[in-house]
């Protein structure tokens, strides 16, 4: 059903006509969203469709091709602007959780609230704050390797969060994880959409997004085939592709 939309309907991220392609692969073929504040939208489909490439243009990790993307008012994509300064206000949290191996969790997640936010104490004291909420206080001074994958991945969550953003991207964040350390970060997913995150979540958690997401969309062939509230996705899709690929997911048992 999705957890209850909250606040402004204003968008907090705008995409218009956006094209990417990968030499002569075209991955993404013009493709429109609106997602509004406090929105959580969830991107499905097959491997290759383009759900990770699209996070990573939105947050201009990939440069794009053509198109415009506007968060939060600003158009990010406008000849001139200050990117890096946009980019501070929209977390991103990869498949891989590329934590500093050599540095304890701490400093991983205070490094960027000091170099680029400049925080002084208040970046500690936040991240100290942040990990007692996410029930990883005890690994403050843990280096990464020490850890579960499910705990490393909510570190990353927590480094993402302690820059303050706006908007959260969040690219497959359980595909790298053993079954059972599944549930530990979706918790946590589900714990910042109940407090009014704006997220984007590409995820193969067909369940998950069910539950969570306020909107559905099947990404195919770098188009968006197909969007709706969770309840019409799931339960009655209106594209044969998306039929096939939910009926596909139902015979592995993942739905």
């Amino acid at each position: 059903m999705g957890l209850p939309l909250n606040g402004s309907r204003e968008p907090a991220l705008v995409v218009d006509g956006l094209w990417k392609s990968f030499g002569e692969l075209q991955v993404l073929r013009g493709i429109d969203l609106r997602v509004s504040e406090h929105e959580v939208v969830c991107v499905i489909g097959a491997s290759g469709s383009g759900k990770s490439t699209l996070l990573r243009c939105i947050n201009l990790t990939e440069p794009i091709d053509d198109g415009r993307i506007v968060v939060g008012g600003e158009e990010i994509t406008a000849p001139d602007v200050d990117v890096d300064r946009i980019r501070r206000g929209i977390g991103i949290v990869f498949q891989a959780y590329n934590l500093f191996p050599h540095m304890p969790v701490i400093d991983n997640i205070t490094l960027a609230p000091r170099k680029v936010l400049r925080l002084g104490a208040e970046a500690e004291s936040q991240a100290v704050e942040l990990l007692e909420r996410f029930g990883l206080a005890e690994k403050r001074d843990a280096y990464p390797d020490s850890l579960s994958g499910g705990q490393q991945q909510r570190v990353a969550i927590v480094r993402a969060l302690a820059m303050r953003p706006r908007l959260m991207l969040l690219d497959e964040v359980t595909s790298a994880l053993d079954p059972e350390l599944v549930a530990e970060v979706l918790n946590v997913i589900r714990e910042l959409a109940a407090e009014g995150m704006t997220m984007v979540i590409a995820t193969h958690e067909m369940a998950f997004a069910r539950d969570i997401a306020h909107r559905v969309l099947f990404l195919d062939g770098g188009t968006i085939l197909e969007e709706g509230p969770p309840a019409d996705i799931f339960s009655s899709p209106r594209e044969p592709r998306t039929r096939e690929f939910l009926q596909r997911i139902i015979d592995a048992g993942r739905l």
